[in-house]
């Protein structure tokens, strides 16, 4: 993968959060060598990103050329070690997107493969209905949530501020790539940080909703978040790499 291809900007248009906790060791069998389940309250955390980015370009380049697209990213929080230092982040073991482009072009000059799927999305009075299905196999989102005021009493989360805190220190992703071996870099940098709570009034993730990944007892919901109008930066990272 292109590690010289430019930083990208654009304006992340809506950005919705959908979180699960995991038993640990059942996070820790998805996750590259590399890696680990970060923690919380004894739990790991994964989830899906659903978003839409609205005038991705080239950084200096007008917003006219820019490319809209929604996007679906599952996810878990990981740690791991670089040079003495314990860093924090997410692994994304798959990536859908409605961008014909950003299809072909990730893993090749975009970081990540991302799979074409097609995306409905409904918006209105605070309530957001997403439907997502990829076009190469049955990974499937259905979501219908609405704005709340406060986080779910069962969350591992006591406050917005604590949920915020732990999400905004995991913006550098890495992204399963065709080869098991490694994974391909990026980071978000974004001018402001503001989550809302959402009532999710149901969500099925066929990823999530694998038994052979998630076998009964292992994943529980545990809360969502909003996020609107952030204007940001893409930076790509170099691969993460298996050293043994």
């Amino acid at each position: 993968m292109n590690t010289l291809m430019p930083t990208m900007h654009g304006i992340i248009d809506r950005r919705m959060l959908v979180n699960f906790r995991v038993k640990p060791e059942t996070a820790r069998k998805l996750l590259p060598p590399y890696f680990r389940p970060k923690i919380m309250a004894g739990w790991a955390m994964a989830g899906i990103c659903l978003i839409r980015l609205k005038d991705i370009r080239p950084r200096g380049f007008p917003a006219a050329l820019g490319l809209t697209s929604e996007n679906a990213a599952h996810r878990i929080a990981v740690e791991w070690d670089e040079n003495g230092t314990t860093r924090e982040g997410v692994y994304i073991p798959r990536r859908d997107t409605s961008s014909t482009l950003q299809a072909f072009v990730g893993g090749r000059i975009f970081p990540g493969v991302h799979h074409n799927a097609g995306f409905e999305v409904a918006e209105l009075d605070d309530g957001y209905k997403l439907r997502m299905r990829a076009h190469d196999d049955g990974t499937a989102i259905d979501l219908d949530a609405r704005l709340a005021t406060a986080l779910p009493s069962t969350s591992v989360f006591k406050t917005i501020a604590e949920v915020s805190d732990f999400f905004a220190r995991g913006a550098v992703g890495y992204s399963a790539t065709k080869n098991p071996d490694c994974c391909d870099g990026l980071e978000l940098h974004a001018t402001g940080w503001h989550v809302e709570p959402l009532d999710v009034i149901s969500v099925h993730s066929s990823f999530f909703d694998d038994k052979s990944r998630f076998p009964a007892g292992t994943l529980e919901f545990d809360c969502a978040l909003l996020m609107r109008n952030i204007e940001h930066e893409w930076r790509v990272l170099p691969q993460m790499k298996d050293k043994r």
